[in-house]
């Protein structure tokens, strides 16, 4: 039996959903507000395919990762195909003068990583981490658009 672990973070970001779409559905550009996320490369041959590099305190992972649902300015769905199993949305909505992001993220607790946590302390650093993403992206677009 697999154990997954599943979190959802949202955030408003005083930007219209456009730009935060622009931003978010640049992949590659990731690891500008993702902690964890040290690179992201979309593959050229199949632009539904990224490369993903995980990395936190001394931990490495890699993972391919495939976008099953892309619906411009609402949602991003995406799975991993090999690696490190996760899978999860993005969803975007429009309230007009500024957007809400919220994120869905589930993964399976790595053998060694389960081993060395309890799955509710390392569920509390995962969701916190993933807040303080959002918090960043939310900067990220806010410079954006005031740059515009």
């Amino acid at each position: 039996m697999t154990d997954w672990l599943e979190h959802t973070v949202q955030v408003d970001v005083e930007a219209n959903i456009d730009l935060v779409w622009q931003l978010w559905s640049d992949l590659e550009q990731m690891p500008n507000w993702m902690k964890w996320i040290s690179s992201v490369n979309v593959l050229e041959e199949n632009p539904d395919f990224s490369r993903m590099h995980l990395a936190s305190a001394g931990f490495k992972f890699s993972w391919l990762l495939r976008i099953t649902q892309l619906v411009t300015n609402q949602i991003i769905q995406f799975e991993s195909v090999d690696g490190l199993q996760n899978k999860g949305e993005i969803r975007f909505y429009d309230q007009g003068d500024y957007s809400v992001i919220k994120l869905t993220i589930a993964y399976v607790i790595p053998g060694i990583l389960g081993k060395i946590m309890d799955n509710l302390l390392l569920g509390r650093i995962v969701e916190s981490t993933i807040q303080a993403d959002l918090d960043r992206f939310r900067a990220y677009a806010l410079k954006a658009s005031n740059q515009e």
